[in-house]
């Protein structure tokens, strides 16, 4: 990476911050915490805590996915034991860049973007119950920005004891923009502007305030996490 940049805002509507970041270059990190009181707060933490800890020990990217996993676990037992935590839990989009290539562990409705030759194109799949209706065909991408139950999450770490994981794998190209960020952006600012602010503005750090400042103009109604990566020449 040549340049990065992580920036989170509690947003417009919300007391408190339940997103969770991690730049730890070549690892980025998203999460997006749900549960009652501050425990989407702690699921959150958790979870970023225990990637801190995994690269720490110089154990990626082999196991990302069962990063997770352990996250999971962790999360998972703490609501057991805590009844005020009982049903958190959070999204997560995380991403290693190695050996020219990108490699990408996610659960939830958090997003991973690649802008790559001026077009943005986002590489994960959200695990919701609109985003499930758009893959069938029954909402279209408009309808589904949108509709009542947009906020429903299918999948989501800690919150079983077990969780499915989606991993990705893409090779990078010279210049390539990631974008990791929470729904609390891609409710409120549409891809098309995404994609115009990544390449007007001249930094990443300056792309992620107008992000975040774009995403609380229209409202801002949940918290706001936006994590950027450019790829340099010789990755």
């Amino acid at each position: 990476m040549v340049e990065h940049a992580g920036l989170s805002d509690v947003g417009l509507a919300r007391e408190g911050n339940e997103d969770s970041f991690l730049v730890r270059p070549p690892l980025f990190v998203v999460a997006d915490g749900m549960g009652g009181a501050q425990a989407g707060e702690v699921a959150s933490r958790t979870l970023v805590e225990v990637f801190e800890q995994v690269a720490a020990a110089g154990e990626l990217p082999e196991s990302l996915e069962a990063t997770v996993h352990e996250g999971n676990a962790r999360i998972h037992a703490m609501a057991r034991e805590d009844p005020s935590l009982k049903g958190m839990g959070c999204t997560t989009t995380a991403s290693y860049v190695a050996r020219g290539r990108i490699t990408i562990a996610h659960v939830g409705d958090s997003r991973l973007y690649r802008l790559r030759g001026g077009s943005l194109e986002q590489l994960t799949e959200d695990h919701s119950l609109v985003g499930g209706l758009v893959r069938l065909g029954q909402l279209t991408p408009e309808e589904a920005e949108v509709h009542p139950q947009r906020s429903v999450i299918l999948r989501a770490v800690g919150v079983e004891a077990e969780v499915e994981v989606d991993v990705l794998h893409h090779d990078l190209e010279p210049d390539d923009v990631y974008l990791g960020c929470s729904d609390g952006l891609t409710g409120m600012v549409r891809d098309e502007v995404i994609a115009e602010t990544l390449k007007s503005l001249p930094t990443l750090a300056a792309a992620a305030e107008m992000l975040i400042g774009l995403a609380n103009s229209a409202g801002g109604r949940d918290n706001i996490t936006v994590v950027l990566f450019r790829v340099g020449p010789t990755a």
